[in-house]
């Protein structure tokens, strides 16, 4: 198994030397190896989302480096990581065009990385696997193709954007959230289609969630966050056998503190 992922003391500090200084993330190691699933979980501020931020290259890091399957792309800026990445982000309006039909925008994502001319045309070919692709969900979008995408529910929107996230086999899949701005009957139909896709695309995942319930049955990994540090990495038996119970127990031991019910989706 290679290591797809690693972060050697990651750290990132906001608004350094000001009144709102925040540490977000504080000499974060962890490796993904091929094929992980990992959930990541947390409250409010823990440092979830700036550590895929992080990985994504939004912004740079303070200090540490990040490899992405062995290459250092520690000083890259996010469009020069992209071709390694696939992301989809909390709002369904976002990581899609909404004013392009949804065939154009899985060629986008299926250019992404590649040299690309100035015409916007579908190769008939590509529009056939995209066809293809669409059916998977079960959805009935492989008979909208021409549909602009601002027109589909946001769990719609959603399934394209895991769609055009995996098309080109990243290096490593981002999920920040990405069911939490949907109704709970959605979000559960887009999280079965996340396990499905990384599944058959053998993806090495990071999900974060506020969910604990989720975070506990998705995937073959957990990690429990909590300022700008990795608290928890279960994994393998242990999480298999993990209930929200033992996690707050977990939480509490490694922290020395409960778990902040600041967050009322936690047990959901």
């Amino acid at each position: 198994m290679s290591t797809m992922l690693k972060l050697s003391g990651v750290s990132k500090t906001f608004n350094a030397g000001t009144i709102n200084e925040k540490v977000a993330l504080n000499h974060v190691n962890l490796e993904l190896e091929e094929n992980d699933f990992v959930t990541v979980i947390g409250g409010n501020g823990a440092g979830k989302s700036t550590m895929l931020n992080a990985v994504a290259g939004v912004w740079p890091v303070d200090e540490g480096s990040i490899f992405i399957d062995g290459t250092d792309v520690t000083g890259l800026p996010d469009f020069k990581r992209a071709y390694l990445i696939g992301r989809v982000f909390q709002d369904p309006m976002t990581g899609t065009a909404a004013d392009m039909q949804i065939e154009e925008n899985l060629a986008l994502a299926y250019k992404r990385g590649k040299k690309r001319g100035l015409s916007w045309n579908v190769h008939p070919e590509d529009r056939e696997m995209f066809r293809e692709r669409l059916a998977t969900l079960g959805l009935g979008l492989e008979d909208r193709m021409k549909t602009k995408v601002g027109l589909l529910s946001g769990g719609q929107r959603q399934a394209v954007t895991l769609l055009m996230a995996s098309l080109q086999q990243p290096k490593i899949l981002l999920l920040d959230e990405h069911t939490a701005a949907l109704d709970p009957k959605t979000a559960k139909l887009v999280l079965n289609l996340t396990k499905e896709i990384v599944e058959s695309n053998h993806l090495t995942t990071m999900m974060v969630t506020h969910n604990m319930k989720d975070a506990i049955s998705i995937g073959n990994r957990l990690i429990m966050m909590d300022e700008g540090k990795i608290l928890l990495d279960v994994k393998g038996e242990e999480k298999a056998n993990l209930t929200v119970e033992d996690l707050m127990k977990k939480f509490e031991a490694a922290s020395g503190e409960e778990f902040s019910n600041d967050q009322a989706l936690l047990s959901k």
